[in-house]
């Protein structure tokens, strides 16, 4: 099946990735879309991996003040060059980041599930195996709720892993799926650095 523009496009539309990429995928898959877009992601994983590990020297901080100026945030996202940093889906990206920041509440705490002292994980998993145990779970699935417990509560302290709270505008995708999807689009090293959170009255 020849492969023509408009499904180049529409495959780009689709997943951010460049034309020519999009176009091998197409022809590797047959004019499969579907085929196309696991063929983009299993090369773009791949290729994620290797960007990972490459210096992120650039980038900008973003700010964010709702409306009623009682709450803010700030946010350092890097990434390898100044031309990427001055892109507009890069600075859209982390105004983004700052929005959810703004809006979460209680906003997270960690960029990443990493970033969570072990310490404080361990005095989580005390708290939800008393819990599980006081309640009569038997022993067999009590780790099984405590693990379950664990990662929810990971979601909730940790950035990257939440989903964005504008869900529709961004089917729901989290804020590592986000930022991953950028990576891929600029080809580059995209990493959120660090944030804070303002209330007014909460110190």
């Amino acid at each position: 099946m020849a492969v023509t523009a408009k499904d180049v496009k529409a495959l780009r539309d689709r997943t951010g990735a460049a034309m020519m990429d999009s176009k091998a995928a197409l022809e590797e898959a047959g004019g499969d879309p579907e085929k196309a877009i696991e063929i983009l992601r299993v090369k773009g994983q791949a290729s994620a991996a290797k960007r990972a590990g490459r210096e992120t020297g650039e980038g900008l901080v973003e700010s964010y003040i709702h409306a009623n100026g009682k709450v803010g945030a700030l946010v350092e996202v890097q990434c390898e060059t100044d031309f990427v940093a001055r892109n507009d889906d890069f600075k859209e990206f982390a105004r983004e980041i700052a929005i959810h920041i703004a809006g979460t509440n209680p906003p997270p705490r960690y960029v990443s599930v990493d970033e969570i002292p072990e310490a404080e994980r361990e005095a989580e998993r005390r708290v939800f195996e008393a819990k599980a145990k006081e309640e009569g779970k038997p022993d067999r699935v009590v780790e099984r709720i405590v693990e379950g417990q664990l990662s929810k509560w990971a979601k909730e302290v940790a950035l990257l892993e939440q989903e964005h709270i504008r869900a529709d505008r961004y089917e729901g995708k989290t804020i590592e799926q986000l930022r991953a999807e950028l990576a891929s689009k600029t080809g580059e090293n995209v990493q959120v650095a660090r944030f804070a959170c303002f209330r007014v009255g909460e110190g």
